[in-house]
């Protein structure tokens, strides 16, 4: 198996920039009927620090601007401590398909104002993707229809010479927790900046198992804005689509979705949806259903 070896000092998105050690670039490979592990036999998702997020973009970037919400407690590891999701009054609620909501569904919306229901969501099936990895396995896993479609489209890229690496996977509500008060504390208790590049536990689409982070093979620009000007960046921006992947928080859509642009973080919908949002112009999921946006807790 591929690893990057990554060294953390913290838990999940958003944690203290990784030091990448040695990156090999061999590809990984399985028998093609050998099935993943079973991460209820072999793995403990977030015994082992997740890769960090990167540090937010210059505060006058166009799309850094401030959110307008007012700053909120850290959350604590109780679920019960989740801010407030109610929507603004500007934002009145519509009705809308109950998968949209459905934790377990494949178009389910997370955002500042939609959390997880439950909030300690965890998704069953979890699997280990054989993809090459930057991250421990505990921090890989997805469910299985994802899985199967990354599996599917690192092959691609490989095909097309390009690199691909799995830099995170599957986050519990517990290692956000932690990410996010890292973030609280590391931008001096500014919520309004964790909140641009750290999602509160109970908001974030990696509890869902459906969300990745990718990198080149060879770790250039991991989790930084660069990485959209990558061989590998450029291949998933023209072909994840194909693969039913997203790029959920585009650049100069912080608006709609709260978050500045991660060229790196990529959301499963299945086909179906994602090239369906490609051939609309449809640059977030918010849009393309219809919902409000949520720059803002």
């Amino acid at each position: 198996m591929t690893t990057a070896v990554l060294l953390v000092a913290l838990s999940g998105c958003g944690t203290p920039a990784p030091t990448v050690e040695a990156t090999t670039t061999a590809a990984q490979t399985a028998p093609a009927t050998t099935a993943p592990p079973s991460p209820a036999a072999t793995l403990t998702p977030g015994t082992i620090p997740a890769p960090a997020q990167r540090a937010p973009e210059p505060a006058d970037s166009p799309a850094a601007a401030p959110s307008t919400a007012a700053p909120q407690a850290v959350p604590t590891a109780s679920p019960t401590a989740v801010p407030s999701a109610a929507r603004s009054s500007a934002a009145a609620p519509r009705p809308e398909p109950a998968e949209y909501s459905d934790p377990s569904s494949l178009t389910v919306v997370v955002n500042k104002r939609r959390p997880l229901n439950p909030v300690d969501y965890f998704p069953s099936g979890l699997v280990l993707p054989s993809v090459p990895l930057a991250v421990q396995e505990p921090n890989a896993l997805l469910r299985g229809e994802t899985a199967a479609a990354v599996e599917d489209l690192f092959e691609a890229a490989a095909n097309d010479g390009v690199g691909l690496t799995l830099v995170s996977g599957y986050r519990s509500y517990q290692d956000q927790v932690s990410t996010y008060a890292h973030w609280v504390a590391q931008n001096g208790g500014n919520t309004d900046a964790a909140d641009r590049i750290s999602a509160r536990a109970g908001f974030s689409e990696h509890q869902t198992g459906l969300a990745f982070d990718v990198g080149q093979s060879d770790g250039a620009c991991t989790l930084a804005p660069c990485f959209a000007d990558t061989a590998a960046g450029q291949w998933m921006a023209a072909n994840a689509h194909r693969f039913g992947f997203i790029l959920r928080y585009p650049a100069g859509a912080e608006a709609v979705t709260g978050f500045s642009g991660e060229a790196w973080h990529y959301r499963y919908v299945g086909v179906d949806v994602a090239e369906a949002m490609r051939n609309d112009g449809a640059a977030t999921l918010e849009e393309y259903f219809g919902l409000p946006a949520a720059p803002g807790y």
